[in-house]
């Protein structure tokens, strides 16, 4: 009984001093102390880590925004007929290009007759008592008439002068130039003339159709001044200023840019926090019509800045890192705030207690350092 309970106790002994092990074998060849990684050389010839040190280039903030194609008033007219009418025809199309002074369409109504004949009975009648206004002048020098019937006279005349101007203008108001009108030119069928040169943005009626005063027939765009309009935000502002470079592109032909500039930075800021800026195309092209929705990309104010690759920054949050290269396989983590980027580099407006001019900053395996970091940290 005695042996039986001395082998069980060695037994038992035996088991415990197979189940521990040093506490050295249990650490592994990754080690961390704080912001510190230690690789061995095979991990760090695995890792494939390369190094570069920052430098000081000359660097132009771009920030990207969008906005669509636009025009100013003066350069979109709304076309329409003041006396209303019916649509005889026309040959527009969206996107047509037309000169100034062409026939764009004709209308026709029967007020457009009784308008000429108004007007051409006013001319008459304006003749009539211009020769008996002067007649009447005559015969009162003269005192053959009283002034009584003189001023009868006067008063007939300034009012056919009156009715004759009124319609006159009314006349010129359908496109027609009252010294040309006669009875012999008196027509149902009003031109409609192109204000401008350009092209066609909306074509709104059809032909047969009958259009009141305030409808709009065409809606016509002059090209020669369309510009960019772009919403900047607020914090963007500060790198703005006339005169600056813009490259815009369409969502449909990204490969396509169209080289613009700055020619006007509006004052007020929007509910969004933005402010309006307009911008001038180089070359114009056709395709380009009022409510394309456009991006550009604005370039800045170039200045001096230290900068490194992207790829060597990490991101946790709102915080970046760098890993700078200590000794062989030593590396430490390096809290740094970012700037803007232009290409494949990064600025570093600071970084946290190093000279990164003087550093190994790692390019190459950043980011497999960053998560050894982080599974050995967890």
């Amino acid at each position: 009984m005695k042996n039986n309970i001395v082998i069980i106790f060695v037994m038992l002994v035996v088991i415990a001093c197979n189940n521990s092990k040093p506490t050295a074998e249990v650490a592994q060849d990754e080690k961390i102390s704080g912001e510190h990684l230690h690789l061995d050389s095979s991990q760090a010839l695995l890792t494939q880590i390369t190094t570069i040190h920052a430098v000081e280039k000359n660097i132009a903030p771009i920030f990207k925004v969008n906005g669509i194609i636009d025009v100013p008033p003066q350069n979109m007219v709304s076309v329409s007929m003041p006396l209303g009418g019916y649509l005889k025809s026309t040959k527009l199309l969206p996107g047509m290009h037309f000169n100034k002074g062409e026939i764009i369409a004709t209308m026709q109504d029967p007020k457009y007759i009784e308008l000429q004949q108004d007007f051409l009975i006013a001319r008459s009648h304006l003749e009539m008592q211009k020769n008996e206004f002067n007649r009447q002048k005559e015969l009162n020098a003269s005192k053959a008439s009283s002034d009584k019937v003189f001023q009868q006279a006067k008063e007939a005349y300034e009012s056919a002068i009156i009715t004759y101007k009124s319609l006159g203008e009314k006349v010129q108001l359908i496109g027609l130039n009252p010294d040309q009108l006669t009875e012999a030119t008196l027509s149902r069928t009003i031109p409609i003339y192109a204000p401008i040169a350009g092209f066609v943005s909306k074509v709104n009626v059809n032909i047969g159709k009958y259009v009141n005063p305030t409808d709009v027939l065409f809606e016509l765009v002059n090209p020669e001044d369309i510009h960019l309009s772009l919403n900047v935000f607020e914090k963007d502002m500060e790198n703005l200023f006339m005169g600056q470079k813009v490259i815009a592109y369409t969502n449909n032909h990204p490969e396509k840019k169209y080289t613009c500039e700055v020619i006007l930075i509006g004052k007020d800021i929007g509910s969004d926090r933005s402010v309006n800026i307009h911008c001038h195309f180089e070359k114009y092209d056709k395709v380009l019509v009022p409510g394309t929705y456009m991006n550009a990309e604005i370039i800045g104010s170039g200045r001096k800045a230290v900068v490194i690759p992207e790829e060597a920054v990490m991101h946790d949050g709102k915080d970046h890192y760098i890993f700078i290269e200590r000794t062989k396989g030593e590396y430490e983590k390096i809290k740094v705030e970012p700037g803007i980027t232009e290409g494949l580099d990064i600025e570093i407006v600071s970084a946290t207690g190093v000279n990164l001019m003087k550093e190994n900053i790692v390019v190459k395996g950043a980011y497999s350092l960053w998560m050894k970091l982080k599974n050995i940290a967890e």
